[in-house]
């Protein structure tokens, strides 16, 4: 009777005895030691290539004595996001010049998911972790921060922890946002915001309302619409908004995504409202969208270079980084109230 189970993952014995060495012999031909034979380098190579062997590189460094790996990972809330994947660019670009290598993974914005990804990195013994997280409270990561394990938190800081964070000039930037519009005459300024529980969208809310009180105007809230968190909801808000018997004349979108989402929504009508988003588009300068804008990948270098400080020895106290944001006019944010 015949075994259908697929084969495991070969082992370097039986690299080994392919290529005819020894078990410490086929080690050291494959970890680039130089007191190998090259005619023995290569034959234990071709074993491992036709075996499909590979070296577990964290076990190898935990061999000679690391405690950690060269490796870095990056929790983010939607690698699809154009966002992170940008903060990423400017992190991996950083970390690569220093012989450390970026690993990312998304939590969806899911609190547990988050955790789980966490403690299943630290496990792999990642030399330091960057996260953009979706969690409430962070004290849990206390003990593994006291240890050494750095932490970095980009874009949302941590409750609970005392950690070095990188984050955007949110308040301003969204602040910059309100008061734009109400130079432009508008008054009835519809804001589409992301999850209320998110750091980030508070900051933001609050941005848009201190441009609102500096302009007496009391009523703001009652055009605010939160947890549009992705696409579709974005665009189901704005109609909502834009089905008012006394619709919005301006919109203030809070991410990229919500702006997407708007521009949706705002398809075939011959006099949209004014339109200002948080976070540059891809296609945003050529669609004429006005936006609050940031560095990003700078966001991702900054992140760096705090972490390697980090991994350098520095025991400072923990330091905030704000990157910070500017307003981008291209049309879409400078049109006039429309009656209705």
């Amino acid at each position: 009777m015949t075994d259908d189970r697929p084969p495991g993952r070969p082992s370097l014995t039986q690299v080994a005895a392919l290529s005819g060495v020894s078990v410490k012999t086929a080690s050291r031909a494959l970890g680039g030691e130089p007191r190998v034979a090259e005619q023995t380098r290569t034959r234990v190579q071709q074993a491992a290539d036709q075996l499909g062997y590979r070296l577990n590189g964290v076990a190898r460094e935990l061999r000679r004595g690391a405690n950690t790996s060269t490796l870095v990972g990056l929790l983010t809330g939607d690698l699809a996001n154009p966002f992170y994947s940008r903060l990423a660019s400017g992190l991996e670009r950083e970390l690569r010049r220093h012989g450390l290598q970026l690993i990312t993974a998304s939590t969806d914005e899911d609190p547990e998911w988050e955790s789980r990804l966490i403690d299943t990195l630290l496990e792999r013994r990642v030399r330091a972790l960057v996260i953009a997280s979706a969690a409430a409270e962070h004290g849990h990561l206390a003990s593994e921060h006291r240890h050494g394990i750095p932490f970095i938190f980009v874009d949302r800081p941590p409750v609970n922890l005392t950690a070095d964070v990188v984050l955007l000039d949110n308040h301003d930037g969204a602040r910059q946002a309100g008061a734009h519009l109400v130079a432009a005459g508008h008054r009835r300024i519809g804001v589409i915001g992301d999850l209320s529980r998110l750091t980030t969208n508070r900051d933001r809310v609050a941005g848009f309302a201190r441009a609102m009180a500096t302009a007496g105007i009391s009523d703001w809230a009652d055009f605010l619409v939160e947890n549009a968190h992705d696409v579709a909801a974005a665009e189901r808000a704005v109609r909502e908004l834009l089905g008012r018997t006394s619709p919005p004349t301006a919109l203030f979108t809070t991410n990229n995504r919500i702006t997407n989402g708007a521009l949706r929504a705002l398809r075939g009508h011959t006099a949209p409202p004014a339109l200002i988003g948080f976070d540059d588009l891809d296609l945003g300068e050529l669609l004429g969208v006005s936006v609050i804008a940031h560095d990003t990948e700078q966001m991702g270098q900054r992140a760096a270079q705090l972490l390697l400080d980090r991994i350098n020895g520095d025991a400072g106290p923990a330091r905030r980084a704000v990157i910070p944001t500017r307003l981008l006019a291209r049309g879409s944010g400078e049109r006039s109230p429309v009656d209705r």
